[in-house]
């Protein structure tokens, strides 16, 4: 019997919906935990409220938190899997802070909710459920963390939320998913080709993330250049440019030895300096500009977070996102 760590966070999933006014709310108690008996016949469950609060409301400091009692999970308790029950707002985040700073081999899921617990078709039960089968199988290690929604299995490296409200919502752009349930039954069909594991012990630093658009000129990054500010993503045009009114504003932060990282604004690809022109990628790059492989914004954010934690070295950061 498999020993699975369950770690509730709130979210959705954990949310109940006011029939008079319509609006979801938390609960003073998780509904989940009324369900966690179900599952007892196949695996061991060692259940906690670890938190009850929504997604948005998650810092980088909770994401600490979680990594540091899995580990404990690992070391203390010997658990087979774990896994969390999240809000899908930044779920995708967390997953991929886990991702990168948790150096187990067991497997690690995030599963949410798209509708509250008493919304017709409720999808946060069934999700949990799955979960608890993709953490408890043997063919899940050593894959990464994982997203389990709506009968499909993501890396926490590409998935994202692509809706606001569908229970389809979390896709991995140009891949696909890695895996699916089907009638209990986990199956893979691919797998990352490397996965990387960072240590961090605390959070210390600040870094911003900002979008490009038409028209957009120096004023955001004079204002950056004020705050304590630590590290900054940009999530650029097309394969990565900028308006030239940008370019003062961005050669004021290199000055000041900020480490910026470049990634496309786009659904799909990667940033690359392919363009020569002014505002275009390879004067980006050639200012300093740092460009990553394939993550999104709020995912490079988490990396240069971690990154920081190890070094200020922007030749050392630089190399970080091109592995």
């Amino acid at each position: 019997m498999k020993r699975i760590l369950i770690l509730h966070t709130g979210g959705t999933i954990a949310m109940s919906e006011d029939k008079e006014t319509g609006k979801v709310m938390p609960n003073a108690t998780n509904p989940l935990l009324a369900f966690s008996a179900m599952f007892k016949d196949n695996v061991d469950l060692i259940v906690e409220d670890i938190f009850q609060i929504p997604s948005p409301h998650i810092t980088a400091k909770d994401m600490l938190l979680l990594k540091e009692r899995i580990e404990q999970g690992v070391k203390m308790e010997q658990i087979d899997g774990v896994v969390i029950t999240h809000g899908t707002d930044t779920l995708e985040e967390t997953a991929y802070f886990l991702d990168i700073t948790t150096d187990v081999s067991i497997p690690i899921v995030l599963t949410g909710a798209m509708r509250s617990s008493n919304e017709i078709g409720a999808d946060g039960l069934y999700n949990f459920q799955s979960a608890i089968h993709v953490a408890a199988s043997d063919v899940a290690k050593d894959k990464g963390v994982l997203v389990v929604m709506n009968d499909e299995i993501h890396t926490a490296r590409y998935v994202t939320k692509t809706h606001t409200t569908n229970v389809a919502t979390f896709r991995t752009p140009t891949f696909g998913p890695i895996g699916i349930i089907a009638k209990n039954k986990v199956l893979f069909f691919q797998e990352l080709i490397t996965l990387e594991k960072h240590p961090m012990t605390a959070i210390l630093h600040d870094v911003q993330l900002v979008k490009a658009y038409a028209g957009m000129d120096s004023t955001i990054f004079h204002a950056l250049a004020e705050t304590k500010m630590d590290g900054l993503v940009i999530e650029a045009l097309g394969a990565g440019n900028l308006p030239p009114a940008t370019l003062p504003g961005i050669q004021n932060l290199i000055a000041k030895k900020i480490p910026i990282v470049l990634v496309s604004r786009c659904f799909n690809g990667i940033a690359q300096d392919a363009y020569d022109y002014e505002g275009g990628g390879k004067q980006l790059q050639e200012m300093g500009v740092i460009f990553t492989n394939g993550l999104n914004g709020q995912k490079a954010r988490i990396k240069l977070l971690v990154a920081l934690s190890q070094t200020t070295d922007l030749t050392i950061i630089k190399q970080f996102f091109a592995d």
